[in-house]
């Protein structure tokens, strides 16, 4: 690599022969990653989700799967009127 090649850690690698592929689709995030994709602070990731989410650990280092992830957005997420229905809060027609 010349010093006016950029890096690939941009996601992109190489094959055997050394030709250039494209980005490869990440399957796990570190703790920094998870929190900026849910869009909140690490502090609130640690104080909020990572003690239900599965996590792979490999020494010191933590990695969180992508489709974990995914899997607790789906299984936590409710509509709007469900929490009113839920209350007793909703008109009935």
């Amino acid at each position: 690599m010349s010093a006016t090649e950029p890096a690939l850690g941009n996601g992109a690698g190489q094959n055997l022969d050394g030709t250039r592929v494209g980005p490869v689709q990440r399957v796990v995030l570190t703790k920094r990653e998870a929190a900026d994709a849910l869009g909140i602070s690490i502090d609130s990731f640690e104080r909020h989700f990572q003690h239900e989410l599965r996590v792979v650990r490999r020494g010191r280092l933590r990695l969180f799967p992508v489709d974990e992830l995914e899997r607790w957005i789906s299984e936590n997420a409710e509509r709007p009127l469900e929490r009113w229905e839920a209350r007793g809060l909703a008109s009935n027609p």
